[in-house]
This record gives C-alpha cells, structure tokens and sequence, in this order.
C-alpha cells in the first residue's frame, strides 16, 4: 500500500489540527474539516487555528476547508479525530463522499456511550468491516505536536500495510510513529488512562502528595492492564506508548484536560462548573461510565474506576472517595 499523497482530517480540535500540521509537514497535501464553516475559513485566512493551536502556523500544505465534501474529494486517506460520542455520526457522514474504501485512521480515545464499543468497532459497523482501518494513540499533547516536539505514537491496524501507511504519513520532524495489531490494546489504552487522570487530579487537588500520586498511577496501571487483557489486549502493549505511557503524561501533566478537571471537583466545583471552565471536552467524564460499566459486566475489580464514579455520578465527595480506596482490606499486589 504506497504512501498517500493527499490526506483528509476530519475534526478540527487541538488534536486534528495537530496531526494534521504533522502530516503537512511530510510535505504532504491536507485537507483539514471542522464543522463550523466560519471558522475553518477565518483559520485558512489566518493560517492558525487561534481557538484550539494558537501560536502553531500552519504549514503550506495544510489547506482548512469549509465542507466536508471538499475535504473528502480524490483523498488517499482520512483521520478522524472527534470525540468518542461524536465518532459514529461523523463517519455516517463521511462514508457518504467516499467514493472507494480508502484506509481511515481514528484518533477518538473513548467507548461509545451506551454501547461501550471500541472506536474502530463503530467504524467499522458504520463503513463495513472490510475497510482499512487503523487507529492512532500515545502519550502526546496537540500543542506540543503543534509546535514540533518530540513525540511518540503507536498506530495499530489489524492489517500491517494499514499501520504502515499512516505511520509513513506521521513519522519524521521529531515524530516517532510505531506499529501493531494489537488494536484492543492501544484502544483500551487510550479509554482508561482519561479516567485513572480524573483520579490523579483529585488526589493531588487534595494535597495528598507524590507518593499518592505514584501509588494511583501504579494500580491504575493494573486496573487498566486487568480490562484490556480481558478483551484480548497484550500486555506489552498496555505496558508501551498507548498504556503506561499516555498514562503517565496524563496523570502527570497540567495540560491534561482530565487531570485538571479532577484538580477543579477537588477545590469543590461542580462537574458542570469544571467543564464549563475548561472549555473543551473532558473524554473522561463520560469514558468513566462506560468503563465501570464494562468492569461489572466482565467481572473485573477496578476500585480507582470506581471511585472516580462515585465522584462523578454518585455525588460521593473526593475525600470520601480517597479515603475508601485506601481502607481496603490488605492483600498480596499481584491479586
């Protein structure tokens, strides 16, 4: 499968744009979509996405359009980076401008609401199961991305030409993209982390200090490690790019919509109150349901996930949460 010559992005949030001007700078063609037509005209006037990635221009090759039609027309290859909720409608309206089954890459981190599906099973329910598909993940912040830092993604596919392509459509400039077929894990991944940052943000917007906040990360690695082999994910790979290390970045770092979100329910906001101020989607909020929801299903013991629950839907206060999880009863760290 040769390298795509000219790529579409739909979504033009922090972490579309991102990708895209990454791919651009591959001296690649992009067409970049959003769904507010004014706005991806004011960004193709400006040349900056002034809302989501200000102080990031784009690259010559980068070309905002105001119509998803004009995005999709002769593309080799789409990106799909929305939000997991919004992942299902956007591809209904993409496959109706593609002509042909071109590989799409999906950049969602979440489950669907309700249904708790894996974003590349709502796409391939939504495009047919035969399409190409691959899905991108890892520990990286867009604006970072957006000015040209270091980075590192794993890019899973089912099929390897498929995970090749994008990564050849990434990889270069500082940007490392790895591949595999694990696509359980390196979505899994991507889910849980949001809700383990919830977590880590309210811990550490009580003051309870590092080595909470290491003890939390650690058994949030095993919650996340105990889900994703339940469903088929390998452990190296929750223990890679798309696992622990997405983990740690956004548990760890103040740019982590999720982990600001919980430093704010720990200073007292309400959950609607700590959204609103953040302004742009917490994917934890709403991951954080589904993931119980598949934890009980499966049988599985996730005790930070559900605590984060609690705070979230059940009204139980943080420091109440904190104080159940370290009241549990004594047992061996491998159980």
């Amino acid at each position: 499968m040769s390298a795509p010559a000219v790529i579409a992005v739909v979504g033009a949030g922090s972490y579309g744009t991102a990708l895209a001007i990454q791919v651009a700078r591959q001296g690649r063609e992009v067409r970049l979509w959003g769904r507010n037509a004014d706005a991806m005209t004011q960004m193709a006037e400006a040349r900056v996405n002034e809302r989501y990635m200000p102080g990031c221009p784009l690259p010559e090759t980068l070309q905002p359009v105001p119509t998803l039609q004009a995005a999709l027309d002769g593309v080799e290859a789409v990106i799909v980076a929305v939000p997991s909720h919004a992942l299902r409608e956007t591809c209904a309206d993409v496959a109706k401008h593609l002509k042909a089954p071109v590989p799409v890459a999906c950049a969602a981190k979440g489950l669907e609401p309700d249904s708790r599906k894996l974003p590349l099973d709502v796409i391939a329910e939504v495009l047919g199961a035969d399409w190409p598909l691959a899905v991108i993940s890892g520990p990286t912040f867009a604006r970072e991305i957006g000015q040209g830092m270091p980075s590192a993604v794993s890019i899973g596919a089912r099929d390897l030409a498929t995970g090749e392509l994008f990564a050849d459509a990434l990889h270069g400039a500082g940007f490392r993209a790895y591949t595999t077929d694990d696509i359980v894990g390196v979505q899994i991944g991507g889910a849980v982390k949001n809700v383990l940052a919830i977590g880590v943000g309210i811990a550490d917007g009580l003051n309870l200090g590092a080595n909470t906040r290491a003890a939390l990360i650690t058994r949030g690695l095993v919650e996340m490690s105990r889900l994703g082999e339940a469903l088929g994910a390998r452990s190296e790979t929750l223990m890679g790019l798309s696992g622990m290390g997405d983990l740690v970045l956004t548990c760890t770092d103040d740019q982590s919509r999720n982990r600001r979100f919980g430093l704010a329910l720990a200073r007292g906001e309400s959950v609607d109150a700590a959204m609103e101020a953040i302004g742009q989607v917490v994917e934890g909020y709403r991951v954080t349901r589904e993931v119980r929801e598949l934890a009980l299903e499966l049988g599985i013991e996730m005790p930070i996930t559900e605590q984060v629950y609690q705070v979230l839907y059940q009204d139980v206060a943080p420091v109440a949460a904190v104080l159940s999880l370290s009241s549990r009863p004594q047992r061996a760290e491998t159980e």
